[in-house]
């Protein structure tokens, strides 16, 4: 009836695990209590849960990610612990077993749930308020989109509690992740919560590319749009060419596992060489799925903070271009050491070396962008010269990894580690925390605190080379990664230091929690106008927040700085000749989708074919059901427009069935 989830399958014999569990539901109990006492759940159901608004999606997006760093760098702060003290005759406080399942987790994690999550809530806030549309192409898919995504945490979170994780590394890697060497469900719970929340982001891919494509406000050229909207399309083109193969690889390997198939096996006809190749032709377009939209932030922020126009735009876009690319000409520099040969070695290593290029022409615009100009160090702007810092080297040990010779010395050690973490920390969340103080106050309509912003600045600056410089060290020193134990004890002194630039990582993600929390205390003393940072493309000319129909007037574009233009000709919104506007409706159907998808996936990770089956059916009824229905548009009033656009303050809908 229950497939093979028992009692047993609880792991009641992990003390750390049974302790986080107990801490896992005071925590949740009080939030939900909180919220029932001051009778939240009717707001937070019709006002978000089940919005299609895509700026209150990317701000839930936004809010996932936070939570889910939080979950993985516990794991990070783990995995440094235990190895800085598990040394000689002392195995620390995680078990092999168990300490394989946290790096696991915390890469599939970090890259999944934490920078994807940031990014698509990043395109969903800004993407459309820049070329001037009131909406996505598709509201509703774009709530589902976020759901899926939402199921696919709900999966790798019930792995702590009721069975375990996978150990086969962040990306599943065979024979390690076969039936015969991971018998349990671990790796099925990870097989399934990346295929609900991949399905997720790939219709969020489908969804910005017809956005961008399609709703451009008049006289928006290709050649007149944003940087950040140019990133974006970049990157959903890469989403939607390349998670389909995520998708059939894990698909291939599900199959090994159920019904007993050879595509991964060393034996039987299979070729696990296949998978790594299959893996890394998706997993490689990912790292610049990943980075290129932080590269259209810095575009944003570098000149308003430079008090100039972007310097060479034209080149900017080309080398975004050329980087989509080169993006998929790269991928097997990932395992130079897979015995290729010298030819294909040296193919990819001068393709990884070209792709170099366009990201170089990238940081010197931005440099020269700032050269002779009133630069202000805001706190989007410290960001930005950290990530110019910390980016640049990554990319230098990058070209060095590279080359094949000196790859063959460096491959799976932590210098490659610490390689990695220098362009995804430096590169990505440097921009995240850049756009979330550089765009909040026109989500919320007040500016985050500075002092805590630049705090949390430089503990994370600090903190990251404190923590990844040592792993420089030990990898030229020629230690590998994923060991959980040390017999040399000359080693422990890297690792303690690596384990305190962690803790002040820790003191930095602290430090943006209490950001939040004062700038909330201060939100009246630190409210902001609509145009807060003096910004250059459309969405500044909103009020702050924005209204839940973006323009009443849609813009005409005459320039590539689009609000400067018009502020510099004395356009002003008017007051007066408003149209009725339609927006699409609120819907649970995102939500009840999404949970019958969650359903799906745990029943087959248990083997529950019955639930499996019923949950399936369900979920393709709804689905079709959905389609029917055709009444999902509101309507706002001239009058409520009007109102709305007359007044400042809070959007308070007065026409019925209104959804701000």
């Amino acid at each position: 009836m229950l497939g093979r989830l028992s009692l047993s399958s609880l792991p009641l014999h992990n003390t750390i695990v049974v302790w986080t569990f107990v801490a896992v539901v005071l925590g949740g109990g009080a939030l939900l209590g909180a919220v029932t006492y001051f009778r939240k759940w009717s707001y937070l159901w019709h006002e978000w849960f089940t919005s299609v608004d895509h700026k209150k999606l990317g701000v839930m997006y936004m809010v996932l990610g936070t939570v889910m760093l939080f979950r993985g760098f516990a794991d990070a702060m783990m995995m440094r612990s235990q190895q800085a003290i598990a040394f000689g005759s002392n195995m620390g406080y995680l078990p092999p077993h168990h300490y394989d399942q946290i790096f696991t987790a915390h890469g599939a994690i970090m890259i999944f749930f934490v920078a994807m999550a940031y990014i698509v809530g990043l395109m969903n806030f800004v993407v459309p308020l820049q070329i001037g549309a009131r909406d996505v192409a598709f509201p509703f898919l774009n709530n589902f989109s976020f759901w899926l995504t939402a199921s696919g945490v709900v999966l790798f979170m019930t792995s702590l509690f009721v069975g375990d994780f996978s150990n086969a590394g962040w990306l599943g890697m065979p024979p390690v992740s076969e039936l015969q060497q991971s018998p349990g469900p671990g790796v099925d719970y990870y097989i399934w919560g990346l295929q609900l929340s991949g399905l997720g982001t790939l219709l969020t891919g489908i969804n910005f590319v017809v956005t961008i494509i399609k709703m451009r406000a008049p006289g928006m050229s290709l050649m007149k749009m944003p940087m950040f909207t140019w990133t974006s399309l970049c990157t959903s083109g890469l989403i939607v060419v390349s998670f389909p193969i995520l998708t059939a690889t894990l698909l291939l390997l599900s199959l090994d596992r159920y019904i007993g198939t050879h595509f991964f096996t060393i034996g039987l006809g299979g070729n696990l060489m296949m998978y790594v190749n299959l893996i890394w032709v998706w997993g490689h377009p990912e790292v610049y799925i990943l980075i290129l939209p932080m590269f259209g932030v810095y575009s944003e922020i570098v000149p308003t903070f430079s008090g100039k126009r972007l310097f060479g735009y034209s080149s900017m876009v080309y080398a975004t271009a050329s980087i989509m690319l080169l993006s998929y000409l790269v991928w097997l520099h990932h395992f130079f050491t897979m015995g290729s040969g010298a030819d294909v070695n040296s193919f990819f290593a001068l393709t990884t070396m070209m792709i170099s290029i366009p990201t170089g022409v990238k940081i010197f615009n931005w440099l020269f962008t700032m050269y002779r100009g009133r630069v202000q160090l805001t706190v989007p702007m410290l960001w930005t010269m950290g990530f110019l810092f910390t980016f640049t080297i990554g990319g230098m040990t990058g070209v060095m990894l590279a080359v094949a010779p000196a790859d063959f010395l460096l491959h799976n050690s932590l210098f490659l580690v610490a390689h990695f973490h220098n362009v995804i920390i430096g590169g990505v969340v440097f921009g995240v925390f850049a756009a979330i103080n550089y765009w909040f106050p026109k989500a919320f309509g007040f500016r985050l605190d500075e002092f805590w912003g630049k705090l949390s600045f430089w503990f994370w600056q600090i903190g990251f080379w404190v923590a990844f410089g040592p792993l420089y060290v030990l990898g030229l020193m020629g230690v590998t990664r994923r060991l959980s134990h040390f017999t040399d004890p000359s080693l422990q002194i890297w690792f303690i230091i690596a384990a305190f630039g962690a803790f002040l990582i820790l003191l930095g993600i602290l430090a943006f929690v209490v950001q939040i929390y004062v700038s909330i205390r201060r939100r009246d003393e630190l409210a902001v106008g609509n145009d807060p940072w003096g910004g250059r493309t459309l969405e500044w000319s909103t009020s702050s927040p924005p209204p839940p129909y973006n323009f009443a007037f849609i813009p005409r574009v005459h320039d590539r700085d689009a609000w400067t233009d018009m502020k510099k000709h004395g356009y002003q919104r008017p007051l007066e000749g408003f149209n009725d506007i339609h927006m699409p409706r609120n819907t649970g159907a995102g939500i009840l989708l999404a949970a019958l998808g969650t359903i799906f996936g745990f029943a087959m990770v248990w083997y529950i074919w019955w639930l499996a089956a019923v949950s399936f059916v369900a979920l393709i009824a709804c689905a079709i059901a959905h389609t029917f229905n055709y009444d999902r548009d509101t309507h706002l009033s001239a009058r409520e427009v009007g109102r709305f656009e007359q007044h400042t303050g809070n959007w308070e809908p007065k026409a019925q069935g209104a959804t701000a």
